[in-house]
């Protein structure tokens, strides 16, 4: 029977990787996201999938997602969180001044946990009622920095308050047969969160914190939500599985 994978975030990076995967395994894969050309790129690559341009940091962009998948697919076998970024590719409103700190962190703060947290809340709770059961699965995507800290604090923390939301999800939705985990990549190449780039000197410090000597790629995650979403991950639930090669551990 074909599962229905629904990933926000799935016209770039992470996400597209991760539709990629899915789809070679014959599943129909609903992509999600605001920009419409970006979801059509990813979408050719793709047999029969459907794209939802939405806004999920909002309730209406969270309904139209679930209006659609309800009217073209039915249940939710698979439910892929990649939405989310670090607000730095995001245009700043003119009113903020980056002179008063107050108004720096009242900004930085509230647009990081719209992006990273409020958007995987709306989409879950829009998809709750018709997430496969048994056999849903629910997958988060967090980051290393939600363990560990990173240079900006309002991302690390959204990204950990996906922990907990997911936490009580597995309990839940357990007693359904859903499971629900979170992947924690470690710093990942050819993904659009760090925009043009890193200097090389950054890209150096953060390569040399792992034990594998590489920076992770997009198939490593994809691959591992892959597996979490298999019938051999069943009884794994309530984790947070870090892609990282060894870097959470510290040089």
């Amino acid at each position: 029977m074909t599962r229905t994978v629904v990933i926000s975030g799935g016209g770039s990076g992470i996400g597209r990787a991760t539709a990629r995967c899915f789809a070679a395994d014959g599943a129909r894969v609903v992509l999600v996201g605001r920009r419409p050309d970006a979801l059509a790129r990813a979408a050719a690559e793709l047999p029969d999938a459907v794209t939802v341009p939405a806004d999920l940091a909002t309730a209406a962009g969270a309904r139209q997602v679930a209006r659609t998948v309800a009217e073209e697919c039915g249940a939710v076998d698979v439910l892929v969180h990649g939405a989310g970024g670090n607000g730095g590719l995001e245009p700043e409103p003119a009113d903020v001044d980056r002179d008063d700190p107050l108004a720096v962190a009242e900004h930085d703060w509230a647009l990081n946990f719209r992006l990273n947290t409020l958007t995987a809340v709306l989409l879950t709770e829009a998809l709750r009622p018709r997430l496969a059961s048994p056999g849903g699965r629910v997958l988060f995507l967090s980051s290393i920095a939600a363990l560990r800290g990173s240079g900006s604090a309002a991302y690390a923390a959204s990204k950990a308050a996906l922990h907990p939301y997911a936490f009580d999800l597995a309990r839940e939705l357990g007693p359904r047969g859903v499971t629900v985990n979170v992947v924690a990549p470690g710093y990942v190449e050819a993904t659009e969160f760090f925009g043009s780039g890193l200097p090389a000197e950054r890209r150096e410090r953060l390569v040399g914190e792992t034990f594998t000597g590489r920076a992770g790629a997009p198939g490593d995650v994809a691959e591992t939500l892959r597996w979490l979403a298999s019938h051999a991950a069943g009884h794994i639930t309530g984790q947070v599985i870090q892609v990282n090669g060894g870097a959470h551990l510290g040089r």
